[in-house]
C-alpha cells in the first residue's frame, strides 16, 4: 500500500490527484479509465477540503492499493467532522435545472463512476473508500 498526506487545501489537490492517477496508471488502466478515477477522486477531495475542517486545519492521507481480490482500492481520510457523504440521496437528475435542490452532484458522480464505495468512521476519521476493479486482460483470440 502506498499513502500520501497533505494539509487539506486546494493547492495540495493536484499532487493527490497524480498520486491516484500514477498508482491507477502503473495498474494498467486505460486514459479513460484513469480520468474517471481521477474525477471520482477529486469530486471526494473537494468535499473534504471544503466540508471537512470549517474552523481549524487538517490533512488529507489517501492511500491505494491493489486488493488480493482484482480490485484498485482508494482510500481517502480525514479527521475532520463526521459526515458520510453516502448518506446523501440522489439528486433528481430528470427535474429541470431551476427545480433541482443545490448539491449532491458530486457523491451522484462518485458512485456512477466507481464500481464501489464506502463510507466509515474509525478512531475519530472518516474513511471514504472507492473502488475500481481492475481491468482485465485482452483476449487475443489466439488458442
Amino acid at each position: 500500500m502506498s499513502s500520501m498526506k497533505l494539509p487539506a487545501k486546494m493547492e495540495n489537490m493536484e499532487l493527490l490527484i497524480q498520486f491516484i492517477s500514477d498508482k491507477a496508471g502503473k495498474l494498467g488502466f486505460s486514459g479513460k479509465r484513469v480520468k474517471e478515477i481521477e474525477l471520482a477522486a477529486e469530486e471526494a477531495l473537494v468535499n473534504i477540503i471544503h466540508y471537512a475542517y470549517p474552523d481549524l486545519q487538517g490533512d488529507i492521507v489517501v492511500s491505494c492499493m491493489q486488493h488480493p481480490s482484482n480490485q484498485f482500492v482508494i482510500d481517502i481520510e480525514d479527521t475532520g467532522i463526521a459526515f458520510n457523504m453516502l448518506s446523501l440521496k440522489d439528486p433528481d437528475i430528470s427535474a429541470s435545472i431551476s427545480d433541482r435542490e443545490i448539491g449532491g452532484l458530486g457523491v451522484f458522480l462518485i458512485r456512477k463512476l466507481m464500481d464501489d464505495v464506502h463510507y466509515h468512521r474509525d478512531n475519530e476519521k472518516n474513511v471514504l473508500r472507492l473502488i475500481v476493479h481492475m481491468p482485465q486482460p485482452e483476449k487475443t483470440g489466439k488458442t
